[in-house]
């Protein structure tokens, strides 16, 4: 048998952590059968589509329990205005970091 490592961002970890917990397995057995599932070439279609197949009938298609939803426009604009008023200028900040002349 052979041992694999992987670099992957935090979010996607913390996201297959959650997912094996669910099914009440390790992260390496969650892993290993995603990857067994995504390697399977026996269904026909769109490759995202046959992939996310192969995980729904394996029982690894992870969804999140509670549907992501986007902040309202206005509220985002209202809080870049807010952290733009209170933050140093960006020209501030480069003229320190370039130093005197």
């Amino acid at each position: 048998m052979s041992q694999v490592s992987w670099r992957a961002a935090d979010e996607l970890v913390h996201r297959v952590r959650q997912a094996a917990a669910q099914r009440g397995v390790s992260m390496n057995e969650f892993i290993t059968r995603v990857l067994d599932a995504a390697t399977d070439p026996d269904l026909a279609g769109d490759e995202n589509a046959r992939l996310r197949e192969r995980l729904r009938r394996a029982g690894l298609l992870w969804e999140p329990e509670t549907p992501a939803t986007r902040p309202d426009p206005a509220a985002v604009a209202a809080a870049a205005r807010r952290a733009a008023a209170t933050g140093p200028l960006a020209a501030d900040l480069i003229s320190e970091e370039r130093g005197p002349r």
